[in-house]
C-alpha cells in the first residue's frame, strides 16, 4: 500500500496559514534538503482547491521562465496532481485531475494503486480529513522559531484528540526543527500519581 505523507511549514504557535509571509528568512540549505527528501519518492500530489490554485498559478510560469527553480518546477509539473473539491474544476497545469466520489473511499483506493508516495504540501483541510480518517501515514512538520500570532492553525478546536508518535527529529542551524510524526495507537494512560515517580527525589 502506498504511503500518504503531509509536509507543512508551521510556526511555533501552530500557525500554518500564509507561510510565504514568514518562513522565507529561515529557508536555507538544510530546509531545501528536507523539502527535496520529502519529494524523493513522491509521484502523486494531493491538494485542496486553494493550495492547488496557488501552486498552479506560480509553478508552470517558473518552469517556463527557466530560472534557478525551473528544475523543481518541472518535477512538480511531471507529477500526477489530484485535487479535492466539491465544485467542478478545469485544469491547465498538466497531469492534474479532480478526486471524485466519497473522500475516504477514493483516497483508500488511491493508496491501493501501484506507485510511489502520495505527498501533500499545505492543504490543511485535507490533512485534517486524512488524520481523522486514519489515512495519513506521516506528518512532516518544519517548525519555525517564530510566533506568528494570527492565521489558521494546523489543529482546530472541538475535535477528538489525535495521538501521534515521534519518528525522527532534527534541528537546523536556523532554529527550525524538522519533526516527523506517525499515528499512534493511543495517547497512553496515567495521571499525576504515575508521573510524579519520574520527578527528582531527595538527594538525586
Amino acid at each position: 500500500m502506498r504511503k500518504i505523507i503531509a509536509s507543512l511549514f508551521i510556526a511555533l504557535d501552530g500557525v500554518v496559514e500564509a507561510p510565504d509571509q514568514w518562513h522565507f528568512p529561515y529557508f536555507d540549505d538544510d530546509m531545501g534538503a528536507a523539502v527535496g527528501a520529502a519529494l524523493g519518492t513522491t509521484d502523486t500530489l494531493l491538494f485542496g482547491r486553494r493550495t492547488y490554485e496557488s501552486f498552479a498559478g506560480a509553478w508552470p510560469e517558473r518552469e517556463a521562465a527557466g530560472g534557478e527553480d525551473a528544475v523543481f518546477a518541472k518535477q512538480l509539473g511531471d507529477m500526477r496532481k489530484i485535487v479535492l473539491s466539491r465544485s467542478p474544476l478545469s485544469f491547465s497545469w498538466r497531469n492534474s485531475e479532480q478526486l471524485s466520489g466519497d473522500f475516504v473511499a477514493a483516497v483508500t483506493a488511491l493508496k491501493n494503486e501501484p506507485g510511489g508516495t502520495i505527498g501533500l504540501s499545505g492543504s490543511v483541510s485535507v490533512v485534517r480529513q486524512l488524520l481523522s480518517a486514519g489515512l495519513l501515514d506521516e506528518l512532516h512538520l518544519l517548525v519555525h522559531p517564530i510566533a506568528v500570532r494570527t492565521g489558521m492553525r494546523l489543529f482546530d478546536e472541538g475535535e477528538p484528540s489525535i495521538p501521534l508518535r515521534l519518528v525522527s527529529s532534527e534541528a537546523f542551524g536556523s532554529g527550525v526543527l524538522n519533526l516527523v510524526y506517525a499515528p499512534a495507537e493511543s495517547a497512553g494512560t496515567g495521571g499525576y500519581e504515575e508521573a510524579r515517580t519520574h520527578l527528582p527525589q531527595d538527594g538525586e
